[in-house]
């Protein structure tokens, strides 16, 4: 049987945490949270659980993953965020992977076995699932062996690389449920943060923005979410996503101008 550390980065999570904990039981060898200063019950929650949490100061979503997994005790880990959960048919899933033959993991890139796992992602906004506009399946990759690979992307938007390219990755079924915002203004405060990390790594990589940035992006970005791809199959919750999505992209261009000004 593979042995298995579920690892959650959190911050100020007391409302999600204890959920995101539960679904895992069973299935879970260990359950890691890495906690980067959390003021509400968080902590108390995860212990409470039984979860081994460790403290570490955020220094951005890919750089607190890349210590979370290096901190987890065993090679094989399931990356969850505080806000989700397994469905039942994904626990499912994850436990007769735990119980397959051994060849199944743990083989170099190359060798014929599976490095990684990955699983579609389905959200809750406010209370309402979104099947549209792109928000689904969302496909991630969260269930891998760790000495093969590391987190990438871009901040705040993270994913899990494998060093090998052309490394055989598998799938799992079920859903990784995503209790993403419970009021309007949180997705409107999450996309300003998002924005404002999202500008300073465009920037420090170089990128460059101009004023039809703050008009074709963000026109594109509606399009796409809300024609596109569906979105307006989602009601007024598609339109509110696609709404509050172009202007987050509205933002993060705004601030790339600010910065850009402000060099100068």
């Amino acid at each position: 049987m593979q042995k298995l550390s579920v690892v959650i980065i959190a911050f100020n999570e007391e409302h999600n945490i204890g959920r995101c904990i539960d679904s895992v039981a069973g299935i879970a060898d260990e359950v890691l949270v890495v906690d980067s200063g959390s003021t509400d019950a968080t902590v108390a929650i995860c212990e409470n659980k039984g979860a081994r949490v460790i403290h570490h100061a955020f220094e951005g979503h890919i750089e607190q993953k890349n210590y979370a997994a290096s901190q987890a005790a065993n090679d094989w880990v399931l990356s969850l965020d505080a806000d989700e959960a397994l469905s039942p048919e994904l626990h499912q899933s994850i436990l007769h992977w735990k119980n397959s033959p051994p060849n199944i993991g743990g083989v170099p890139a190359g060798g014929g076995g599976t490095l990684a796992y990955s699983m579609n992602r389905l959200t809750n906004y406010c209370g309402h699932w979104v099947r549209h506009g792109g928000w689904y399946p969302d496909t991630k990759l969260r269930l891998f062996n760790r000495t093969y690979g590391t987190w990438g992307g871009t901040n705040p938007h993270d994913k899990y690389e494998l060093a090998d390219k052309n490394a055989p990755v598998g799938f799992l079924k079920g859903d990784i449920l995503h209790y993403s915002y419970y009021t309007v203004d949180e997705h409107y405060r999450q996309m300003k943060y998002f924005a404002d990390i999202a500008a300073k790594a465009n920037i420090a990589k170089g990128k460059q923005a101009n004023s039809s940035n703050l008009i074709i992006n963000p026109v594109a970005k509606f399009i796409r979410h809300y024609i596109i791809k569906l979105g307006f199959l989602d009601g007024e919750t598609g339109y509110t996503i696609s709404r509050i999505s172009a202007w987050g992209t509205y933002l993060k261009y705004y601030k790339m101008l600010e910065m850009q000004r402000g060099s100068k």
